[in-house]
């Protein structure tokens, strides 16, 4: 799918959750990733349930799959660069051993994502020191991510400390342009601020990875009524897959095929597996991306 510059990927988080693990526990590694075949997709980000970079590798190389990246929770604000670094080494010697591009990070500190409180009134914000801290220290772990020949994205992310257009604007000015780049999520950004356009059009050049995440308005709606946490929208339907919910995802692709982006496009939606069936989902979404954003009929 897609221009011969931009690869198209699926999140596994739709198969099992990291932040709940209980959620889709049965989806083995061999389901998610033929699946993801099937659903003609290029490959994937890894998982916490993924095994060791040498088993990883055999069983993407038998579906001719590749890995895009991995999340990384930070806590640079909260334990200081020097453990942060350490951490970030190791997790960038495994993504250099998958043949990873980029590693996806995002500062956990006072994050509610994982919290009862409500996502859309109770996120956390910084102090001045502290945003100082951790611009400086992404600066590093962007030093170390191109070491390994990876690229640090940066996560904007509902109920953290970076999660609205104005705080990714902080950032961004005050980080390395050549060490920390962006991961735009289309669904994160219409939550936080209810547009997503402004943050893709005022940061394009910074962009090194996106994620292709849909919101039900109407949940969407109820859950900020609601004072619904992070966990209980997604678990209450906010999150879907392109085409199932509010988003132009046409008008996004492009706005970064104008501006000739290269690298991955990842569809990504918290769901609930037992309610949204994975594979059903993948093709819903492939569907959509064919046929309504690179205006292609799917053949098979």
């Amino acid at each position: 799918m897609g221009k011969q510059d931009i690869h198209w990927g699926i999140a596994p988080i739709g198969w099992r959750n990291d932040d709940m693990p209980e959620i889709g526990k049965d989806n083995t590694l061999s389901h998610l990733l033929s699946d993801i075949v099937v659903a003609g997709f290029e490959g994937t980000e890894v998982g916490g349930f993924f095994p060791d970079a040498k088993t990883l590798k055999k069983e993407i190389k038998l579906r001719n799959l590749k890995i895009a990246g991995q999340w990384f929770s930070s806590f640079i604000i909260q334990d200081g660069v020097e453990k942060a670094s350490e951490a970030f080494h190791e997790h960038c010697a495994y993504l250099k051993e998958v043949d990873a591009a980029v590693a996806v990070v995002s500062e956990q500190t006072y994050s509610i994502q994982g919290l009862s409180k409500n996502v859309f009134a109770d996120k956390p914000t910084f102090s001045d020191e502290e945003w100082n801290q951790l611009t400086e220290g992404l600066n590093v772990l962007g030093e170390i991510a191109d070491s390994y020949g990876l690229k640090l994205v940066y996560h904007h992310h509902l109920g953290t400390g970076v999660q609205t257009l104005a705080e990714v604007d902080r950032l961004m000015e005050n980080t390395d342009p050549g060490l920390v780049h962006l991961l735009y999520d289309t669904g994160h950004i219409y939550a936080s601020d209810k547009a997503y356009m402004p943050l893709l059009e005022k940061h394009m050049h910074r962009i090194k990875h996106v994620h292709f995440k849909d919101i039900r308005d109407n949940i969407m709606k109820t859950s900020e009524e609601d004072s619904l946490s992070f966990r209980s929208a997604f678990l209450a339907g906010m999150f879907t897959v392109p085409g199932d919910g509010g988003i132009d995802f046409k008008k996004v692709y492009d706005k970064l095929l104008e501006n000739n982006y290269q690298g991955w496009i990842v569809i990504e939606a918290e769901q609930d597996p037992e309610i949204a069936h994975p594979l059903e989902y993948a093709l819903k979404a492939r569907k959509y991306i064919n046929e309504n954003v690179l205006n292609e009929k799917i053949t098979n």
